[in-house]
């Protein structure tokens, strides 16, 4: 079974590699780490561990916690799979598909920043605002209300928003939206049972959106070009 652990680690020598041996006592194997954002205080970091098919999830918090200094932020079950995790790769993704960039945003936004669903939402003048795109696992969106539209920066939602509908609220659903273009054209990313969106992933947002929105402005190439 693969979990995803999000911790926050001191800025000491070392740390690192005592958390990695915490969880390989326990039977932990880290297959792939991200550093989602530095700071004074050390390095928030998502690390992608397998454990035993016997293997109880509770450990890997334990284990990760009897490192001094070392916090979790959270611990979530992560299912398999081959989906683009880098920026690099999605911006590549955009490159190669020019015309159809933002429903490639959607698709693939979930597995680079390990959250459950993308949505492309567009305000058009006079109407209520709809759903251009939708990746996999996206919830219903029937009557969806956006206030926040149009968006002229990006930004996390708070829960407490009386827009977000109750069951995204049930579910602990950490929320955040950029522009892809105009503020009438926005993404809005959905992480069902947190963490909370950190300011260094609303800003990798905002770029990511912005790039697939310069790509679809571009000129498609003519046929022989």
């Amino acid at each position: 079974m693969s979990y995803l652990l999000r911790v926050l680690l001191p800025d000491r020598p070392g740390s690192l590699g005592a958390l990695a041996t915490a969880l390989g006592r326990v039977g932990a194997d880290i297959v792939s780490l991200d550093v989602v954002e530095s700071g004074p205080e050390g390095a928030v970091d998502d690390i992608l561990v397998e454990l035993p098919p016997a293997g109880l999830a509770d450990v890997l918090i334990t284990a990760a916690q009897s490192v001094p200094g070392v916090a979790v932020e959270s611990l979530r079950p992560h299912s398999g799979g081959r989906e683009i995790h880098r920026d690099l790769d999605l911006v590549d993704a955009l490159a190669a598909d020019r015309g159809g960039a933002l429903a490639t945003l959607t698709a693939l936004l979930p597995g680079v920043f390990r959250a459950g669903w993308a949505l492309l939402v567009v305000l058009e003048p006079g109407r209520r605002p709809r759903v251009q795109y939708a990746s996999s696992g996206a919830p219903e969106t029937a009557g969806l209300d956006l206030p926040w539209l149009p968006l002229p920066a990006a930004r996390r939602v708070e829960p407490a928003e009386q827009w977000v509908p109750a069951a995204w609220r049930a579910l602990g659903t950490a929320l955040v939206a950029a522009p892809a273009g105009p503020p009438q054209r926005a993404v809005l990313l959905g992480r069902p049972g947190g963490p909370q969106f950190r300011n260094s992933e609303v800003l990798r947002l905002a770029h990511l959106a912005g790039i697939a929105a310069t790509v679809t402005a571009l000129p498609l190439d003519p046929p022989g070009g």
